[in-house]
């Protein structure tokens, strides 16, 4: 057994075009300690979202602190700490902060995952 306390992860910047702005990202699952899943934290600063994206496998978000929004191509739903919301594999999303909160969520992936950004 291993326990992660996520304010003990450091912090590392996001990287890529995915995202609206900076993000942050903590690992909460590193090195062999798992070979069928991805699972990291995101903390997403206020109005920062991700864009219109699809992944192959199914996506988990786990919502840790702040209030955020989760879309697909037909609806918005606002989430907070303690929802968990699944998208299937090949749905078109984006999930971030909403304008007036930060926002964090854990999200686990398959470990093949690829990810597509799907909106420019």
């Amino acid at each position: 057994m291993k326990v992660v306390r996520i304010d003990q992860v450091p912090a590392e910047p996001g990287a890529g075009t995915l995202f609206t702005g900076p993000v942050t990202r903590q690992p909460v699952i590193t090195g062999n300690l798992s070979q069928q899943f991805i699972m990291n934290q995101v903390n997403f600063s206020p109005g920062v979202r991700n864009k219109f994206h699809i992944h192959t496998s199914d996506q988990i978000l786990i919502v840790t602190a702040g209030k955020g929004i989760c879309a697909t191509e037909k609806e918005e739903v606002t989430v907070g700490p303690g929802d968990v919301i699944l998208f299937p594999a090949g749905e078109r999303h984006w999930h971030g902060a909403t304008k007036d909160s930060a926002f964090s969520h854990i999200y686990v992936t398959g470990v093949n995952n690829k990810t597509t950004q799907v909106e420019t």
